[in-house]
């Protein structure tokens, strides 16, 4: 952290608290609620009711066999747009229940 406050800003400081505390995982974790979300769309958004992240294993519950049968062809593609969405690399591989 820098000495002098006057250069800090509110960014930092925060930035800061979650790296001291260890907040960073469940930061992500809304991070790819929010990118899936996103990402996939309202239409699919309504068919999720369930997204966890577990290392770098991202699980999906969709309630619509259908669609997670469509979505089981491109999930390399969903991954790579998830992760450039976040600015990181995240997630490894998607798991759609």
């Amino acid at each position: 952290m820098k000495r002098n406050n006057e250069n800090l800003s509110i960014g930092d400081v925060l930035k800061d608290f979650v790296e001291k505390n260890n907040l960073e995982k469940g930061l992500d974790k809304v991070h790819v609620r929010d990118a899936w979300n996103k990402q996939m769309g309202p239409a699919i958004q309504k068919y999720t009711t369930a997204i966890k992240l577990q290392d770098t294993t991202l699980f999906v519950q969709l309630s619509s066999s259908v669609l997670r049968e469509e979505l089981s062809y491109g999930k390399e593609k969903i991954v790579k747009m998830l992760n450039e969405e976040l600015g990181k690399k995240l997630i490894e591989k998607l798991v759609l229940r």
